[in-house]
């Protein structure tokens, strides 16, 4: 039995049988969205407060019971480590996880200025064509809200870009069993109605808000607390993403790589994936394959995709979903205090 895996199983069937009902926050625009495709939207299914770990000696935490998009978990890690928040370099690799979000930002600009809508593939075929530093990328491609900008450029009050993930990688170099290496995602400046004008946005507030690497035992492990989770679709994506995280932080600071514990906060299952996690949890977990680095990578921003080699990888087929389009906030309820 893959264990690791089957903590994920479990947690599934748990949302399944104890999770309760509750609705999901949608804009008045993607409900206009659902409403027009004669669709209700979905709510979810939730539970607080789990707990997985993942050791790595017994291999890379990417499920087996569907196949995961691994190419697309490598090319966002790095987006993030660029401390980069528009999608343009996504959308350049044919990587469409973000793609959702600046659209619905983009709509929303085009429904209040009447100006006619594109469809979000008419939209992300603009932001490929167009050159990085046209004015429509700039503007319409940045999500302004998102991780790798709090991990290596969090504005600070007097002006400077913190890099809190290379402060870590020097301290673990320098002084490894110190308990203070935590680096925070969230901000309340860029959340919703504590948002300051120029950087309220439509993206939820940051799921993963905080994460923590610590040595024990001359391994470096890393936990991640994540206070809301779409357990189907998107914590498959969060465990593989963080463990590949924990591998080249360690491999940087000259560390063996230990264990990911991945604590939640809500976790949860919509509604319209139900059916996709019964046929999940009918499938039987295979062995987790290995992750191989490129040895010679010690910086952190020196990674390329070509220095990642996944061997081993043998998936169930691939079961797809909908992604829900949540986040956002009512103009009328913006309140600057």
């Amino acid at each position: 039995m893959n264990k690791g895996e089957q903590q994920y199983l479990d947690l599934l069937t748990k949302i399944k049988d104890e999770g309760w009902k509750k609705p999901v926050f949608f804009t008045p625009e993607v409900l206009a969205q659902y409403e027009a495709e004669g669709k209700e939207a979905p709510y979810i299914k939730s539970v607080f407060g789990h707990m997985m770990r993942f050791d790595l000696k017994d291999g890379f935490p990417l499920l087996t019971t569907k196949k995961v998009f691994t190419r697309g978990i490598i090319i966002e890690l790095l987006w993030f480590l660029k401390g980069d928040s528009n999608i343009k370099y996504l959308v350049d690799n044919d990587v469409h996880i973000w793609d959702e979000w600046a659209h619905k930002r983009y709509r929303k600009h085009c429904i209040e200025n009447d100006i006619e809508v594109p469809t979000q593939k008419e939209f992300i075929a603009q932001l490929k064509e167009e050159d990085a530093d046209s004015d429509f990328v700039k503007q319409w491609g940045d999500l302004v809200t998102i991780y790798g900008r709090m991990w290596r450029k969090w504005p600070a009050s007097d002006g400077r870009e913190i890099d809190q993930l290379q402060y870590v990688i020097d301290g673990l170099r320098a002084k490894p069993y110190r308990k203070s290496y935590v680096v925070s995602a969230w901000n309340p400046d860029f959340i919703y109605h504590m948002a300051s004008e120029k950087n309220k946005n439509e993206v939820p507030p940051f799921c993963h808000t905080t994460y923590q690497f610590t040595v024990v035992n001359d391994r470096l492990n890393l936990a991640l607390f994540q206070r809301s989770a779409d357990v189907f679709l998107g914590v498959p994506f969060n465990i593989a993403s963080y463990a590949l995280l924990l591998q080249m932080v360690a491999q940087c600071a000259g560390l063996e790589p230990g264990e990911f514990v991945h604590f939640f906060g809500d976790a949860h299952v919509y509604s319209d994936h139900f059916d996709q996690v019964d046929e999940q949890l009918s499938r039987e977990a295979k062995d987790f394959p290995q992750m191989k680095i490129n040895p010679d990578k010690k910086e952190i921003d020196d990674f390329v995709f070509e220095d990642f080699e996944l061997k081993g990888y043998d998936p169930h087929g691939t079961i797809r979903a909908p992604i829900a389009n949540v986040g956002g906030f009512d103009a009328k309820d913006f309140k600057k205090k």
